[in-house]
């Protein structure tokens, strides 16, 4: 059993998810990847659940400018080991700052004593992060500064990294690709 909440957030409605506990997704209405690895679970609206009012606390002062930590919440997405440890490593950017497809790979394969790891295969693990906006995929882009690769859309990840602050002069939307 799930247990979920409706957000209203400035880039649109948002559904918290609530499993054993624990903060188990937030996903963008039209999200690639919508409910996960938790798509067929009984649901139950809860407002009264504890962790989804933290959550939507959480989310009400992240829109309104300040920069609440990852930490004050207890997470727990489901995903291979591999997508965790990806989605750790996503937890690190620091608010208003980007990291690449090759870093995070970089850190891994360094993290692993491997000389190197795929930029896709974190790609593909950046794609399916479950807790959206919280675990902050939006903040990995392309190596050229790209901005391809959001299960959200473009618009929502350039809201959310115009809302931190992001230089936006150096990113951008590429003409084509699969992610657009």
């Amino acid at each position: 059993m799930i247990y979920t909440m409706r957000y209203e957030s400035p880039i649109g409605p948002l559904l918290l998810v609530e499993k054993d506990g624990a903060l188990a997704g937030v996903w963008m209405e039209g999200q690639k990847y919508y409910l996960g690895a938790l798509r067929g679970e009984k649901q139950e609206e809860n407002a009264d659940s504890e962790i989804l009012c933290r959550t939507k606390n959480w989310l009400d002062r992240y829109f309104k400018g300040e920069r609440p930590d990852i930490s004050e919440l207890t997470l727990n997405p489901e995903g291979s080991e591999f997508r965790k440890e990806v989605w750790k490593l996503l937890c690190k950017i620091p608010y208003g700052e980007t990291r690449t497809y090759g870093e995070i790979s970089q850190e891994i394969a360094a993290g692993r004593g491997l000389e190197r790891m795929s930029a896709q295969a974190v790609g593909g693990a950046v794609g399916h992060n479950p807790i959206s906006i919280i675990v902050p995929c939006h903040r990995v882009v392309g190596i050229n500064g790209s901005l391809t690769g959001y299960a959200g859309g473009l618009e929502k990840k350039i809201k959310l990294l115009t809302l931190e602050g992001v230089d936006m002069e150096k990113l951008f939307v590429p003409a084509k690709g699969t992610a657009l």
